[in-house]
This record gives C-alpha cells, sequence and structure tokens, in this order.
C-alpha cells in the first residue's frame, strides 16, 4: 500500500507541475503574439503603448511563475519524498513532546516554507512591480509587514494549533468534528476583530471625506438597503500603484474600503458603479456562498484525514515512517492542493459567474456605462492583459476576460 500511495502521489504532482507549466507558457506566448495590436473594443480607451505595457507585465509575471511552480514542486519533494519533513520530525522529537513538539515542528516547516518563498516575493515586488511603475514599498516596509505578519503568525497562530493538535489527540475518533466546529467559530470571530484589530496594524484607515462621491455612495447604500459599520479610505499607495475596493468584516462589523489609488483615477460615478459591483456580491449571497464552501470542504477533508491519521501507509507513502497527530496535520495540508488541483477550472468557473452576477447586479442599480468606463481604466492602470491565453483564462481567471465582460455591460447599456 505504501509503495501504491507514493507512486500515485508522484504521478499526480508530476501531471499537476506539467500542466501549471504548460498552461503559464501558453499565457506568455499567447501574450506576446498579441502585444502588437489593441483589442478593437479597447482601441479608442487604451494606447497601443499602454497595451504593450500590460503585455510586458504579464509576461514577466509569467516567466516568474514558471520558476516558482518549479520550485514549489521541487520543495514539496523534498520535504516529503526527500525525508526534510522526517529530519525535523527526528530532530523535534528528540527535544520536545506533546503539544511543545507539534508546535515546534509545524511552525518550522511554515518558517522554512517562507524562507524559500522570500526570494520570489522579493523579486515579485521590488524587481517586476518595480520594473512597470507600480512599486512604493520601500524595503524597511517590506521587513516591517514580515515581522508584523510573523509575529501575528505567533500570537495568533499559536494557541489555535495548540488548541487544534489538543482536541486531535484528546477527543477520541470524532476529534476531526471538534476541530471542525473550533475551525468555523475562529474564521468566524476573525471576520469581525479583522477590521478594527488587525488591518490598522499594516495600513491607515480614514473616513471617506463628505463630498459627490461619498453622496453618490451613501444614497446607492440606501437604495440598496445595505447597511455598512462606515466607508473608509485606505493609504494603498504607500505599497502598491494598483487600485481596488473591498469589503471586510462580517454581520454589523461591516465595511466598506476604497484604496486611495482607486479614488484618485475614477470619478465619483465610476467609483459608485464600482461599489454596486461589489454590493452585487452581497445581494446576491456570494459571500455567504463562499463561506459556506468554505466550512463544507473543511468538515470534508478533517473527516478524511480522521480516516487517514491512524494508517502507516499515508506517512510511508510519503517518506514519513512514523506517526503523530502533528505529522498527519502538516502532511495532509502539504499534499492536498496536489490532489485537488483538478478542481481549480471548476472554482474558477463559479467564481466568473459570480462576477457576471455581480456586473448584472451593478448595472440594475447605477449605469452600466460607468462600470465599463470605470473598468478599463482599472485594466490600463493596473496593466492587467486584455489578450489572455483562453485556456489559461480558463483554468485560473477568477474574473471574466476584459472582452467578454464589457461585451455584456455594454448588451445592458444598449
Amino acid at each position: 500500500m505504501p509503495d501504491t500511495f507514493r507512486l500515485l502521489f508522484l504521478c499526480i504532482l508530476a501531471l499537476t507541475c506539467g500542466i501549471r507549466l504548460w498552461l503559464k507558457l501558453r499565457q506568455w506566448r499567447h501574450i506576446a503574439a498579441h502585444r502588437s495590436t489593441v483589442p478593437a473594443q479597447f482601441s479608442e480607451h487604451i494606447s497601443l503603448a499602454s497595451h504593450q505595457k500590460a503585455a510586458a507585465y504579464g509576461i514577466d509575471r509569467s516567466k516568474v511563475a514558471l520558476v516558482d511552480i518549479a520550485v514549489d514542486t521541487a520543495w514539496l519533494l523534498a520535504l516529503t519524498l526527500g525525508g526534510g519533513l522526517l529530519a525535523l520530525h527526528d530532530f523535534w522529537a528528540a527535544r520536545l513532546d506533546g503539544i511543545s513538539y507539534g508546535l515546534a515542528l509545524m511552525f518550522s516547516v511554515m518558517l522554512l516554507s517562507g524562507l524559500v518563498d522570500l526570494p520570489f516575493s522579493l523579486y515579485k515586488q521590488f524587481v517586476i512591480e518595480a520594473r512597470h511603475g507600480f512599486n512604493r514599498m520601500t524595503v524597511a516596509l517590506f521587513a516591517s509587514d514580515l515581522l508584523k505578519q510573523t509575529l501575528l503568525g505567533l500570537v495568533i497562530g499559536a494557541p489555535v494549533l495548540a488548541t487544534v493538535l489538543w482536541l486531535m489527540e484528546a477527543m477520541g475518533s470524532l476529534w476531526w468534528l471538534y476541530v471542525w466546529l473550533f475551525w468555523s467559530v475562529f474564521n468566524l470571530l476573525m471576520l469581525f476583530i479583522f477590521p478594527t484589530w488587525i488591518a490598522p496594524l499594516f495600513n491607515k484607515f480614514t473616513p471617506l471625506p463628505d463630498g459627490e462621491a461619498k453622496q453618490r455612495i451613501e444614497a446607492l447604500l440606501k437604495r440598496c438597503g445595505f447597511r455598512s459599520n462606515g466607508l473608509f479610505v485606505m493609504d494603498g499607495s504607500k505599497r502598491s500603484a494598483h487600485g481596488n475596493a473591498y469589503f471586510t468584516g462580517f454581520g454589523n462589523n461591516k465595511r466598506i474600503v476604497f484604496f486611495d489609488t482607486l479614488l484618485e483615477r475614477l470619478s465619483p460615478s465610476e467609483t459608485e458603479a464600482v461599489l454596486a459591483h461589489e454590493l452585487g456580491h452581497f445581494r446576491k449571497r456570494h459571500v455567504l456562498q463562499r463561506m459556506l464552501l468554505m466550512f463544507a470542504s473543511s468538515l470534508l477533508f478533517l473527516a478524511l484525514l480522521g480516516q487517514l491519521i491512524d494508517a502507516p501507509w499515508f506517512y510511508a507513502g510519503l517518506g514519513v515512517p512514523a506517526q503523530s497527530t502533528a505529522l498527519a496535520l502538516t502532511l495532509f495540508f502539504l499534499v492536498v492542493p496536489v490532489f485537488l488541483f483538478p478542481l481549480t477550472p471548476l472554482t474558477s468557473y463559479w467564481s466568473r459567474r459570480h462576477e457576471f452576477e455581480a456586473d448584472a447586479y451593478a448595472a440594475e442599480h447605477t449605469a452600466a456605462g460607468e462600470l465599463v468606463h470605470a473598468l478599463v481604466k482599472l485594466y490600463d492602470d493596473n496593466a492587467a492583459t486584455l489578450t489572455p491565453d483562453p485556456l489559461h483564462s480558463l483554468f485560473y481567471d477568477s474574473h471574466p476576460p476584459a472582452a467578454l465582460r464589457i461585451l455584456r455591460l455594454q448588451g445592458v447599456q444598449a
């Protein structure tokens, strides 16, 4: 059984890695092949120079993604069949036991994985983003963010993981159900505390100033029957030139947040249309659907781990001839993404359908033409490719291709 499982894992990992590399190569080549001409529907609003800038940006991101995929695959193999996780187990098991051993093991894996990923994060931020005019982050700010994230991971993550490990040991054969209940409550709690306690550690949030934009937004919220705990502007410009807007929080603690870069670029009517799109996600219950999917899938995964945790072939097949709750949890969440990769097109399709529904909602409550103008500006400002590879887009993209999205909105407008 261990040999069979090992062979299955290697085959699926090789297939997954191959498909990911192939799709990124397709994206690179497709963007390069269409960089010389602006698509007809955008030719009046986006210059050839901007289109070529977006193409160069997309190609650079595809190039680094190819290396990232290869390194991720090699690192997973090093941790599992390469003996990395076993070496960490042997090291900590000789020095600690119980929950302290489990925490040390899991945080070691996180730390080493973070170190492997760090060069890519630095390159993306300070080479690619800087090369294309998007980076506004300093090295000092990058280091500060990294330190804060690490400390938060320890302050919040350590008690959470300790509780999970204790439940796995103490609750018998149904431990996975208790862990799921705890994990669900924790996630709901985080939705409440994130806007007011965690997000301000990284960004400054100020109330949206009075003016036409605020008047339009408040009128839109009233028309849509949406209650929030405030309208805020976030200083996203201190890290990036990209613009965005989003909801955060849950229940009565919902906040609406605009990047300052977005407000600088869009007119009040365009900002209203973008917010109407975000409201569409809420009114169409997309947020609730995604939460329910997350809770359902986490229950399914934990129940599956409940069946695997006492199976010697599961550990041995992944190169770890030892058993513990911490090892089981770590191995499971290392390899699950490999087996779930074939579901990526389904989740992408589901997300794109939600985007179309949110666009339709926005067109009902604001002028569809204003959302079109806003989207074109955002595509231009964010150097989003207008010519993605269709297969890559079908597989990965959470948002519909720009041309198709705008075509639908123009149909509503007509």
